[in-house]
């Protein structure tokens, strides 16, 4: 029988009577794996279209590309400040919801673009939106899952970044073929709206939401009780740990960035790639890559319940990851495109662990209530490494016409992480913020 909220005013069964643990919390994941989803389909599909749109838009050439793409970075880098804030302060529900209503919207904008600098103003405005959505889904896993399951649960809902790659060669070349260039940037847009109806309508905390069972909510709450509500941003910014996370995705983010956008026209000019046969290549290195983003978040959980600390789980998780990232030096020596394919797929595989890893670390080290703060800052610092690598990458290949440097400084970019991390915070130890 259906009883309403009266809080919300919405319209939910009854709670269930026994202690039998639900699985609602791998629910509240699949929304977050979605939302991730979303967002890889709306910002890929400039990188997708991008040797197309230089016969198209007046200009465009790698050096603007770069332009457009630091536009999305730089807006990403301040929306992650504001969104980690603004996340701990509203609540996950109410964040996300803004969070992707406005990003929605930006995403259809370049369909109205007509030159590169509206393309910019469109790409700004979608880094703002997007920024929130890591900060409020590690804000939500935080909430919703003991910490001894937080690394598969963000490797899961990491994993749609994967998931949106794929999707893009495939449902963008038969979008432009329906609905023209500008319609495909319109309709993925779209499928935001359609997501925040459903977020509404399900999302509430684990203690007020209607199918968490005792036992499911006892199992959520089984780690040490924190008495913090809120957490100011200046509270948190000068902890090592926050910088020992923030360095960490400075250094590493970048190289995703540069595969997510810069990988296209890689293939598209290195091996003569039409936009349709650039397909399968595509869809094969993002498939490869949705093995690292559960494999690296099962490595570490699977440590933690075994008895390992976190400190040891983490990285050792992340070890293993950086090291399966540098044989992709290698890959602008070779000539043949499935071995190119290969080796890029392992090393965004091991990106996406290195990344489920990594994004547990603040919940590991902060109170939830910190948790939003730190990866909006982290976060940031990620954005302004990427705003510079899409820069350099775009001043690198109209003057050199060679990627070396740019895969030289993805392959030595994750131990380099990884040692400043551990010196560091040498433990994960607990931060006390009083």
């Amino acid at each position: 029988m259906a009883t309403k909220d009266s809080a919300s005013g919405s319209f939910f069964h009854k709670a269930p009577s026994t202690d039998r643990v639900t699985r609602q919390r791998w629910i509240i994941c699949g929304l977050l794996f979605l939302a991730t989803v979303i967002a890889y389909i709306d910002r890929g599909v400039i990188a997708y279209l991008e040797k197309f749109l230089e016969g198209v838009i007046p200009g465009l050439d790698s050096v603007k590309y770069g332009y457009i793409l630091a536009a999305f970075q730089t807006a990403y880098g301040i929306g992650m400040v504001a969104a980690g804030g603004l996340t701990d302060k509203l609540g996950t529900r109410k964040a996300f919801a803004i969070a992707i209503g406005l990003w929605s919207l930006a995403a259809m904008l370049p369909g109205a673009a007509f030159s590169v600098l509206t393309f910019g103003i469109a790409m700004f405005l979608l880094g703002l939106g997007e920024a929130a959505n890591f900060p409020a889904c590690i804000k939500t896993v935080a909430e919703w899952f003991p910490k001894r399951e937080r690394a598969l649960a963000t490797g899961i809902f990491n994993s749609g970044a994967n998931i949106g790659n794929i999707a893009v060669p495939l449902i963008v070349p038969a979008l432009v073929a329906l609905v023209s260039w500008r319609g495909a940037f319109v309709v993925t847009g779209a499928v935001g709206i359609v997501w925040l109806i459903f977020w509404l309508i399900y999302y509430r905390r684990p203690d007020q939401h209607w199918s968490v069972s005792k036992g499911e909510l006892a199992l959520i709450l089984s780690d040490p009780v924190e008495n913090l509500d809120t957490v100011s941003w200046s509270r948190v910014v000068w902890r090592k740990e926050t910088w020992a996370f923030a360095i960490g995705k400075f250094l590493t983010d970048p190289i995703w960035w540069f595969y997510l956008f810069w990988l296209p026209r890689y293939l598209q000019l290195t091996f003569g790639l039409s936009l349709a046969s650039n397909r399968l290549p595509l869809v094969a290195v993002y498939c490869i890559s949705t093995v690292g983003s559960v494999g690296g978040g099962w490595i570490s959980s699977s440590m933690i319940k075994a008895g390992k600390s976190a400190n040891v789980s983490r990285k050792t998780a992340m070890l293993i990851c950086a090291l399966c990232v540098m044989p992709v030096f290698a890959a602008p020596y070779l000539h043949h495109l499935w071995m190119v394919v290969a080796l890029v797929g392992m090393a965004t595989a091991a990106h996406q662990g290195w990344s489920a890893n990594i994004f547990t670390l603040p919940s590991d080290m902060f109170p939830k209530a910190a948790v939003g703060s730190v990866i909006g800052i982290g976060g940031m610092a990620g954005a302004i490494g990427g705003a510079l690598l899409q820069l350099a990458t775009g001043y690198v290949v109209k003057m050199t016409n060679s990627y070396v440097p740019l895969f030289v400084i993805a392959c030595v970019a994750y131990p380099l992480a990884l040692i400043i991390i551990h010196c560091i915070t040498p433990r994960l130890a607990t931060v006390r913020i009083d």
